[in-house]
């Protein structure tokens, strides 16, 4: 009968190349492997090595032997390896689900900086809108989620990340750009493009502008965030988005400014309460909240130097 035994001197003989260096390697003794690599022979029925002049040739069946056992301890090695990467957090992977506005904003950043600490882990990122997130959510398919919303899914817990206002966003030579902060009045008659119908904010700034009576000239009508921008930055009209994504354009064709009504914008991670823990998790969260406070300085940086120049003399003085 082979053993484990009789495999772990067999493959020592051939990495050493003798009984004595193997003996070495083991942390045994010459005849006690001698002994076992006689027993390994009889087990197998065939010689492993041939005896010349006092050293050890491996045989062809031997060699045979070997190339198997070689491909066992690969694999052992392996599932070593990767144990070692986990207990170190430099390996693994982190499922996470958001809000198509984060995969292009706050998580690329956060996932860098997190990157820097542990190069070996990879994100496997998917988007989806609500309410098909939260249900995702809810199934326990994800390490972690990005969502605007403060009310937790069935089986999670929330955690608030960033709380900041929507924004104007307006194209190169708008008139106005003139403005330090843009009155919902501001947009009466104006070229707006807009999110889709459905989209809550979208039903919010409806509503702010129908009880203001004021009348915007609706040009498009479209889902995403980056898509309202992209439109803004072609000339066609003036939008209110979240300050995250329009952050990416500042600078590309694109300004923003502050609104006198305030829309709040949200962001807030999503945990599930009944997947088994992942270790990453902890600091993919610490790299998060130092995205949003990034996110947060360039925010108000970027509204400050929208802020017209006497404006700014006058503030300091």
């Amino acid at each position: 009968m082979l053993t484990h035994r009789h495999i772990e001197v067999f493959r020592a003989v051939m990495i050493a190349g003798s009984v004595t260096k193997a003996a070495e390697l083991l942390g045994s003794s010459q005849p006690t492997v001698s002994r076992e690599l006689a027993r390994m022979e009889q087990g197998v029925g065939f010689a492993l090595f041939d005896r010349v002049a006092g050293r050890l040739r491996p045989t062809m069946p031997g060699l045979a032997l070997f190339d198997e056992v070689r491909q066992s301890y690969a694999g052992l090695e392996r599932v070593a390896s990767a144990a070692a990467r986990l207990r170190a957090y430099k390996g693994g992977q982190l499922a996470v689900i958001a809000l198509p506005a984060f995969s292009h904003s706050i998580l690329p950043d956060a996932f860098r900086r997190f990157h820097d600490r542990h190069p070996g882990v990879s994100l496997a990122v998917e988007t989806q809108e609500s309410p098909f997130l939260e249900e995702w959510l809810s199934a326990q398919r994800y390490d972690l989620g990005l969502t605007e919303h403060d009310a937790a899914p069935a089986g999670t817990r929330v955690e608030p990340l960033l709380q900041v206002d929507e924004v104007c966003v307006l194209p190169d030579g708008h008139a106005l750009l003139a403005k330090s902060r843009i009155e919902l009045p501001d947009f009466e008659g104006q070229a707006f493009v807009s999110l889709s119908s459905s989209d809550p904010y979208r039903i919010q700034i409806d509503e702010a502008f129908a009880e203001a009576g004021v009348l915007r000239r609706s040009i498009v009508e479209t889902p995403t965030a980056v898509s309202v921008c992209t439109f803004v930055r072609q000339g066609l009209g003036l939008a209110i988005v979240n300050p995250l994504t329009a952050l990416d354009f500042v600078g590309r064709g694109l300004h923003i400014r502050p609104l006198a009504r305030s829309f709040p914008f949200r962001v807030s991670v999503v945990l599930p309460e009944h997947r088994p823990g992942n270790p990453l998790v902890g600091g993919l969260m610490a790299s998060l909240r130092e995205a949003a406070g990034a996110a947060e300085s360039r925010l108000a940086s970027s509204l400050d130097q929208g802020t017209p120049r006497s404006r700014r003399s006058a503030a300091s003085r």
